[in-house]
């Protein structure tokens, strides 16, 4: 099937994905009166007396916010907020099928950060949670961090749910090839907003005080000029950062010389910037996720004939699908169940254990829970929203 053009056909079809619906008719008079004018009245004196009341009469309990400036959407980079509500309204799809929450999608007409700040904040009533969505780095970590405070989860999907699921991966990969988390020595290629988050959770950056979360030994990523290194002169800000908890050894070099006795392989880049030679220089019985879409880094015939014992990529096509949908539905179910006024390291722990946990006896082919498996989000909720009341306290 040629999925792009059956796809253009699909929209054009459906004038869209998604629609809202009525929870109840409204045929009567009274039907009329109790829906709105007078007794809306009452619940909205309710919400105004206790504003967590709102949980209760109003959609905020089960609605979550899908807002993108279109700024890197999937791998068509900056495309605008007009041409990405097709993803958004596609996200929506998922959030609906999997966990059962309302999504909507936001796309907001501009890049500029104060102003997408303000915007989340000032619409954040009416929704229980924010998940921020393909908006390139290094803006999107600054939004995501100044929107914590709001009183809901704000969550950088492209993060921290890319990070969440590969970790779930690398969990049973490690039960499945033998090793030890802290033995790892990983390589990242892309050091966008997927690459930093997938770092900072396999070293523990955000919660090196939580007994539960066993760094890899070492993590060093790449761009396009190479290593991330004190040798170069040409790193922002958010690359400089990275110097503080990866690279100990300040290699310096190409993907190519880098990735030389390296355990794992995790590509958030472009495709096919690997070869079965590449592999071949890896340690002995090599992960890799190759996660670039639609072309992975490396395609899985080619590395299994460099030597990798386990291969992962982002399409659906393929065995070991490492996709997002198997954390954003039931991390954002959790959170809003239990109306916890973020997420935080701890919920993402609980999130991958809970994924990689699913599959009882993981093996090569499958180191994953398939992404249709309608369980998972299930049990991710339940992780989520019990590691949220330990952390907040039961509402």
């Amino acid at each position: 099937m040629d999925y792009f053009k059956e796809s253009l056909h699909l929209h054009k079809r459906l004038r869209g994905k998604i629609r809202t619906g009525l929870k109840m008719d409204v045929r009567t008079k009274d039907d009329l009166s109790l829906v709105y004018s007078p007794g809306v009245a009452e619940p909205c004196r309710a919400i105004h007396a206790d504003p967590e009341t709102a949980y209760d009469y109003t959609i905020k309990g089960n609605t979550v916010a899908i807002v993108s400036d279109g700024s890197a959407v999937l791998g068509l980079g900056d495309i605008g907020a007009l041409a990405s509500i097709p993803v958004m309204e596609g996200k929506a799809m998922l959030f609906k099928r999997f966990a059962d929450l309302d999504a909507f999608p936001i796309c907001l007409d501009t890049q500029d950060t104060d102003k997408i700040v303000e915007t989340v904040k000032l619409l954040s009533p009416v929704f229980g949670g924010i998940n921020l969505e393909d908006i390139s780095a290094p803006r999107s970590f600054e939004i995501e961090r100044r929107l914590q405070d709001i009183g809901i989860p704000v969550f950088h999907d492209d993060q921290h749910g890319t990070a969440i699921v590969t970790l779930a991966a690398l969990i049973n990969s490690c039960k499945i090839t033998g090793r030890n988390m802290a033995d790892l020595t990983v390589v990242i290629n892309g050091a966008g907003a997927a690459g930093v988050a997938i770092a900072r959770l396999l070293r523990c950056v955000d919660n090196p005080d939580l007994g539960s979360c066993t760094p890899v030994k070492d993590i060093i990523l790449c761009d396009s000029k190479g290593a991330i290194s004190s040798h170069r002169d040409n790193l922002n800000d958010s690359k400089k950062e990275l110097l503080g908890y990866t690279n100990r050894d300040d290699r310096a070099g190409s993907l190519h010389d880098i990735l030389k006795g390296a355990d794992v392989f995790i590509g958030v880049s472009v495709g096919n910037v690997l070869t079965r030679h590449d592999v071949a220089t890896m340690a002995p019985k090599p992960i890799i996720f190759a996660m670039a879409n639609p072309i992975p880094e490396i395609m899985p015939d080619e590395a299994i004939a460099g030597g990798a014992a386990i291969v992962g990529t982002g399409r659906s096509d393929l065995p070991n699908q490492i996709n997002n949908v198997l954390g954003f539905p039931g991390i954002f179910r959790g959170a809003i169940d239990a109306r916890a006024p973020r997420i935080t390291p701890g919920m993402k722990l609980a999130a991958a254990r809970a994924i990689a946990e699913h599959l009882r006896e993981p093996h090569a082919q499958m180191v994953i829970p398939p992404t249709l498996d309608e369980r998972v989000a299930w049990r991710v909720a339940e992780a989520v929203q019990a590691a949220a009341e330990a952390e907040f306290g039961k509402k």
